[in-house]
């Protein structure tokens, strides 16, 4: 028997980070702000902002401190309500309860993206939209961004799933506002934790960088992009310090020498985890049971997991198709099939008057997710789609070919 591949590990880092880590090792010079220019975090400020082709980026401890610190920025009123989709991470409302907001849920369908009707629906109450391209799925954003244009709602953008995504050939992350990323270990560049968010708002991105740590005068160790001559940042630090709270939300410099080799990466990770997913799919959808929802037209993905609906399935053979795929070795999450998973929008019950969301719900409730790197070859996804669709069926019974 084929073992199952290890999906759980990430690639190994770059060795050319091997050199700059131990040097910060030997100097212990691990604070971003110790070096008067040119510290491994600046570096990777100015080195995301240029793939990503925005003026500017700010590294930070987490995602989730890039949403609050994003949502802090905007100079959002106390209890200001911010539209969200309701599936995401735990780590989505918890960002907005922490930034004194109230989340607003909308529907999210089988495709895994936000219902347009619902989201339009709910949109003239709130006062601030995140989208959270949820596992790299995005949403219509067209429309979103049309209808929250219209209305002068900013839109932040939660890209921790979709660093490497495009839409109509435009960048996820850079269609909205500020774009919030990850660099925790399971995504496609990996610090172990970590976050950015990036912008070419000046004032927006001031106001992150003091919140975000920038005491006294260290806010002058960030610079505008080169060629920038336009004094839009520096005019908007000097116009916040001293006015506003310090969250401590910086990246350390040791985790920017270990992110920035692996920016090279990021294309050829995209192309082959674009890859692996579209080869899986295309086994998977072979199956009755097993359905991968087509990508949206304009939608360019960089998946390095893949989700699918069980169909024609009760909630006992959901269930027993879980445990039969564990069984050969691949572990499965069905997000709602579980007391405590994170993705789940009822488990979020720091959430006051928790709203009940049924077309979310039920898609919860049969939809799965496999881990699946870029880093994978060819018999290894045969053996990931061949446990899946083997565990089908196990439940429901073998397929009999046509005419038989």
């Amino acid at each position: 028997m084929t073992l199952p591949p290890n999906v759980y590990d990430a690639e190994p880092i770059p060795e050319s980070a091997r050199a700059e880590v131990e040097r910060l090792l030997q100097s212990g010079d691990l604070f971003r702000y110790t070096a008067p220019e040119d510290a491994p975090v600046s570096l990777l400020e100015s080195e995301f902002a240029a793939m990503m082709g925005t003026k500017y980026a700010l590294a930070v401890s987490s995602c989730s401190a890039a949403l609050f610190l994003s949502l802090k920025a905007l100079g959002l009123p106390r209890d200001a309500r911010v539209l969200i989709p309701g599936f995401t991470f735990a780590a989505v409302p918890s960002s907005l309860v922490h930034a004194d907001c109230v989340p607003v849920l909308c529907e999210v369908g089988e495709n895994y993206r936000i219902d347009i009707a619902d989201f339009t629906a709910k949109l003239d109450s709130v006062q601030a939209v995140i989208i959270s391209h949820m596992r790299g799925h995005t949403s219509d954003m067209d429309a979103i961004m049309d209808l929250c244009d219209a209305r002068n709602i900013p839109v932040i953008e939660d890209a921790a799933h979709s660093l490497g995504t495009t839409w109509h050939g435009k960048k996820i992350g850079t269609v909205g506002r500020v774009g919030c990323f990850s660099f925790q270990s399971y995504k496609l560049v990996n610090a172990g934790e970590g976050g950015i968010l990036i912008t070419d708002d000046a004032d927006l991105v001031a106001r992150a960088v003091i919140m975000s740590g920038a005491y006294e005068h260290n806010w002058q160790k960030h610079k505008a992009p080169e060629g920038d001559n336009t004094g839009a940042l520096a005019l908007a630090f000097e116009r916040w310090q001293n006015k506003l709270p310090l969250y401590n939300l910086r990246l350390s410099n040791l985790s920017a020498a270990i992110i920035r080799p692996q920016l090279a990466e990021v294309p050829r990770r995209v192309r082959d985890g674009r890859a692996n997913h579209d080869y899986v799919a295309g086994l998977l959808n072979r199956s009755p049971w097993l359905q991968v929802p087509e990508k949206l037209g304009p939608e360019d993905r960089a998946p390095d997991s893949i989700q699918f609906n069980l169909e024609g399935m009760d909630n006992d053979q959901i269930l027993a198709f879980q445990a039969a795929a564990n069984a050969r070795g691949i572990k499965v999450q069905v997000f709602g099939q579980s007391s405590d998973n994170a993705r789940a929008f009822w488990n979020w019950q720091f959430i006051e008057d928790l709203p009940e969301l049924p077309r979310t719900r039920a898609m919860l409730m049969s939809a799965c997710d496999v881990r699946l790197p870029a880093r994978l070859k060819r018999d290894e996804l045969d053996v990931i789609a061949g446990a899946l669709t083997g565990a089908a069926e196990d439940v429901m019974g073998p397929l009999r070919a046509y005419g038989t």
